[in-house]
Parts: C-alpha cells; sequence; structure tokens
C-alpha cells in the first residue's frame, strides 16, 4: 500500500511538473517563432529532463511512442559490470510492465546534464557572434543554439560517418559553403561554419516552409523530408513522425526538433536552472589576410603568440601546418590584432635592414673617365695586358712614336698627351 501511495505520487508530481514545463516552453517557442507544434510537448520535455536533470552516468528507460513514461533510472558505469546491470535492469522493466520486447516500447537513453553544461559554458566564447550572423541573416537568432544539440560546442567534434565541427557538416555539404581540403577544414571553424549554417537553415526554410520541418531537414536532408511528405501528404511534422516509415528515418531524427527546443528553453533559463554555471567570456576575432607566404613559427615570434593559442583561435588550420600560403586568412583576437599588426611590420622592417645589398660600377670609358682615376672600391677589374706594338710598326707610322700609356679597358690603347 505504501509503495502504491508513493508511486501516485510521484506520478502526480511528475504530471505537475510536466504540465508547467509545457506552459513555460510553449512561451519560450512562441517569443523566438519556433513554436513547438500541438503533440510534440511529451517529447520535448522528456528532453529537457535528458539534457537538464540526468547526467551521463544515468540511463533512463522509457516509452519512445510516449516520452512522459519514464519506467526507472539507473546510474551505472561504462564497465563490463555495469552492462551487466543495464541488461539486468532491462529485463526487470519488460517483466514488471508487461512489455513486447518486438513492439519496440522499451528503450533506453543516456542522460546528458553534465556535456549539455559543458557545452554551454564553452558556448559562450561564441554565441554573440553567432547569434549576429543569423540576426544578419533575418533569421531566429535561438538557431545559434542547435550546436548543443549537434556536438555540444565540440570544435573538433567528429562523427563516424565523418561529419565535423560544431554544425556536423557533413564533407559533400560544407563543401557547396566552406574551404575543405588537406591545410583548412572550415567546418572546425566555429564562426565560418555558422556562417554556412544559417544559409543551409535559410534555404531549408525557403523550401519547405516552416522551421519544424526547415531544422528536422537539416539532420536528415531536405530530399528526406520531401519523400515524407508526399508520403504522408502532410507539412505537419508530428503527422510525419507518426505516420511516416522510414529506416533512415529514425528515432534521432524524429527527436532532432524536440531536442533543439528543450536544449533553447534550457540555455535561455540557464540562471534558474544551472545557478552556478559561469559562461565563458565572448571571444572577439578578427580577420588577417597573410600577404606572402610564410612560416608559422616566424609569424607567431615577433608577436610573442604560443602555437597552441594561434592554433585555437584557427581551428580550421590543419594541426601541425608549417607555412600559411599567402591570401590565407587567420583569426586574431580583437585586443592582440593591433600589436600583431606591429609585430609584423617590425619584422619586415628589420629583414630589409639585415639584407645585404651590392653595387656594380658601370666601367669607365675613355671620354668619360680620366686614365688616372681609380676603379671603385665595390667592384675592382683587373687592368688589361697591353697589346705588344712592334718597332717595325712604330717606324713605319714615320716620325719617332710617342709614348705609350695602357688605359683600364682591354684592348683599349690611349695616346699619352
Amino acid at each position: 500500500m505504501l509503495l502504491r501511495n508513493c508511486h501516485r505520487t510521484g506520478v502526480l508530481a511528475l504530471s505537475f511538473l510536466i504540465a508547467l514545463l509545457r506552459q513555460v516552453s510553449h512561451g519560450v517557442a512562441a517569443e523566438s517563432g519556433l513554436v513547438a507544434p500541438s503533440g510534440l510537448e511529451k517529447s520535448v520535455e522528456f528532453w529537457q529532463q535528458v539534457f537538464g536533470k540526468y547526467d551521463s552516468k544515468t540511463v533512463l528507460f522509457f516509452d519512445p511512442f510516449d516520452q512522459a513514461t519514464i519506467y526507472s533510472t539507473l546510474k551505472i558505469s561504462d564497465s563490463p559490470a555495469g552492462r551487466a546491470a543495464l541488461e539486468k535492469e532491462r529485463r526487470r522493466v519488460l517483466a514488471d510492465h508487461d512489455l513486447d520486447e518486438e513492439m519496440g516500447r522499451l528503450r533506453t537513453q543516456r542522460g546528458a546534464k553534465d556535456q549539455f553544461l559543458a557545452g554551454l559554458r564553452a558556448g559562450g566564447r561564441y554565441l554573440p557572434e553567432m547569434k549576429k550572423i543569423f540576426r544578419d541573416q533575418e533569421l531566429p537568432t535561438d538557431l545559434a543554439y542547435l550546436p548543443l544539440v549537434e556536438s555540444f560546442f565540440n570544435l573538433r567534434a567528429r562523427s563516424p560517418v565523418g561529419a565535423a565541427g560544431i554544425w556536423q557538416f557533413m564533407p559533400e555539404t560544407g563543401r557547396k559553403f566552406l574551404r575543405i581540403d588537406n591545410t583548412v577544414d572550415e567546418r572546425l571553424d566555429p564562426i565560418a561554419s555558422t556562417r554556412a549554417a544559417a544559409k543551409l537553415l535559410k534555404e531549408n526554410y525557403q523550401i519547405l516552409g516552416s522551421w519544424p520541418l526547415a531544422i528536422t531537414a537539416y539532420n536528415h536532408g531536405t530530399e528526406g523530408l520531401f519523400r515524407a511528405i508526399q508520403v504522408t501528404g502532410s507539412r505537419n511534422l508530428v503527422d510525419i513522425i507518426r505516420r511516416y516509415k522510414s529506416d533512415r528515418f529514425g528515432f534521432a531524427s524524429q527527436n532532432f526538433y524536440a531536442e533543439f527546443l528543450a536544449v533553447v528553453y534550457l540555455a535561455k533559463n540557464s540562471e534558474r536552472y544551472f545557478p552556478f554555471l559561469r559562461m565563458q567570456p565572448p571571444l572577439v576575432l578578427r580577420e588577417w589576410t597573410v600577404s606572402h607566404t610564410t612560416s608559422v613559427e616566424a609569424m607567431l615570434k615577433p608577436a610573442a603568440i604560443t602555437a597552441k593559442d594561434f592554433y585555437g583561435w584557427n581551428p580550421a588550420l590543419a594541426p601541425g601546418l608549417k607555412q600559411l600560403a599567402a591570401g590565407q586568412r587567420i583569426n586574431l583576437p580583437a585586443d592582440k590584432y593591433d600589436s600583431f599588426i606591429i609585430a609584423q611590420r617590425r619584422a619586415a622592417d628589420s629583414r630589409k635592414e639585415k639584407k645585404p645589398t651590392v653595387v656594380v660600377a658601370a666601367p669607365a670609358t675613355a671620354a668619360s673617365k680620366p686614365a688616372s682615376a681609380k676603379a671603385p672600391a665595390k667592384v675592382r677589374l683587373a687592368a688589361a695586358k697591353p697589346s705588344k706594338v712592334s718597332k717595325a710598326s712604330v717606324e713605319r707610322a714615320g716620325a719617332a712614336a710617342p709614348r705609350l700609356k695602357i688605359a683600364r679597358r682591354r684592348d683599349t690603347v690611349v695616346p699619352a698627351g
């Protein structure tokens, strides 16, 4: 009897919490223009608990078709003993709730509160600039929180299928908007990739006509959404989730928009739910274009910038890249930009001063230079040997031959004055 009463009390408390969250989350979404379609509320509330209540050591056992139904929770470690405990609890839930495993009414989900908080803290560095990008594109600024679903703002995040960066662009899609090659992968640049994400989301919205579909298409693709619309004959996301059956349109795609609304609500109410959270201060970056091919070391040394800091500001550059080509754009913190430019100018001037100068004097001619003048100090030309003049040739000239003096040009004979 006592256990039954406790269960009833718990159900009533949970129902009250769900009703409260439903009202609050609907209000926040309406303010931003990103509204939860009717019938999606339970999914949004479920994901609010995943991101805001349970950490990654907690596993939730729930009904994927009715996400308000959480059968149990279990704290376990990722170890053989933990996996054994997980299987034991799964069998217990199936038996206690008389569930048919083949009906798919039981699913497990790890909590993500610790990862969400770490991502929100890291996002503080980029969110102000990201929101500005969306504002400039006349898009809802709350779209800037989508990386909390995609990657928890992990700049180096990579998926097993090849997606990368905080926006998890696949290579094929990324190349439509970004530079991706052996030396630069702009998917890893949080600002460049945000500009690309804004363009893609704007295209999705223009094609599909609603934010629930446009954001779901970010995960599933526009072609996949069009197939779902054709099959169901509906553009309502909830209808598509309930009626569209496809192996590709699985749990992740079905819940992507609900997860997004959940993180938006928690992020915008972080002071209420996470009062001790301290966001990282905004990182304001400015771009500088490399004027000529140069080594990274030679560029950073005059400015007293460490390689660790430099690659932290420029995650798109391949790790260990030694040289930057002319025209390459790099990011620098606004508070270091001017000192960096001054250091580069001083280094350039210093290189010019140290460069040796070689002066080659033009050879003198008989008309322009006296025979007795000395050769320039920089370059001396060896004096030419005098041509031999025979006695017979002098006699043929008539009178006594004048005394000859040899000028400093090869094979030039100048009479002495």
